[in-house]
């Protein structure tokens, strides 16, 4: 199929785009990768009356350091990411998660800007924002306005972005080099969405587990902080009797809903879950030396 007819515009300013989503009253959809939305407008998924090109703006690919953490430009692609060697070293479980993203051809053209707009409930995007603790940067009529990731996404490709809105960067705090991380995913196939997947991180503080923090995706509407299993790994022995009682209690949360679908049923997924969650609790642990 082929997309329904649309006008198309090209503005280099942000505030030439802010001026056009209003005037499109919601019926205009900004395109930069297009690798989320070129495919919904062949499928006619989508029928906008126009695509608003944000590829001239200025100052949306940055990437800025500060003492409080980084701001990542909306347009900054997945391989920017990849490529960024002081991301890697600072942000590692942020490139850990980049990389499962799809295929090359995908991250090459891919934004973060997009992932997070679309708010595919599978994608690593959203997840690796919502552990980092981040915020999501939009601008519209009404101004700027910072909103924490827990806020952000609603559902399924639902968001808190208002019809004027166009997100502008992402703010992740510092991340100390002390923590233990982890990020595992499971799909059929290399580069296809997760069937579910998990990113955490924790400390070690006298040689038990502080400040752990775990996300889920792919099994439920939108990415989930997993409150209860935070709980109980607060204070923890680091063992590996611990990580497997984790890993079982992760497949009978109450918090979570996971779909059933043509990939996989509900109860598949949760235990997927309770899978990875044993193995990236291993993983985080194994990857600093143990206690060391």
């Amino acid at each position: 199929m082929k997309p329904a007819p649309f006008e198309y515009h090209r503005p280099d300013t942000i505030e030439s785009v802010i001026k056009l989503l209003e005037d499109y009253g919601g019926d205009a959809k900004i395109i930069a990768g297009g690798q989320s939305l070129l495919p919904m407008l062949a499928f006619r998924l989508l029928a906008p009356s126009a695509l608003v090109d944000i590829c001239r703006v200025p100052d949306l690919n940055n990437t800025t350091f500060s003492e409080h953490g980084v701001a990542l430009g909306a347009r900054l692609r997945w391989v920017d990411i990849e490529r960024d060697l002081q991301l890697r070293s600072r942000y590692p479980l942020l490139v850990a998660g980049v990389e499962h993203i799809a295929h090359y051809q995908i991250r090459n053209r891919g934004t973060i800007g997009g992932s997070l707009a679309h708010a595919d409930p599978a994608a690593e995007f959203p997840a690796l924002v919502l552990i980092h603790e981040g915020q999501i940067q939009v601008q519209g009529v009404g101004g700027s306005r910072l909103i924490p990731a827990d806020s952000f996404f609603h559902g399924m490709l639902t968001t808190d972005l208002a019809e004027d809105e166009i997100i502008t960067g992402v703010h992740l705090p510092a991340w100390p080099s002390t923590r233990y991380w982890s990020f595992k995913e499971f799909a059929r196939r290399t580069g296809d969405f997760a069937l579910a997947g998990v990113a955490l991180h924790f400390q070690l503080n006298e040689g038990r587990i502080a400040e752990p923090r775990i996300v889920a995706f792919g099994i439920d509407d939108r990415p989930v902080i997993l409150a209860p299993l935070q709980s109980i790994l607060d204070g923890a022995l680091p063992t590996p009797e611990t990580f497997a009682a984790i890993g079982a209690a992760a497949t009978k949360l109450d918090v979570i809903d996971p779909p059933s679908d043509l990939q996989a049923s509900s109860d598949y997924r949760r235990a997927i879950l309770g899978v990875l969650v044993e193995r990236a609790l291993v993983d985080a642990f194994d990857k600093r030396g143990g206690a060391r």
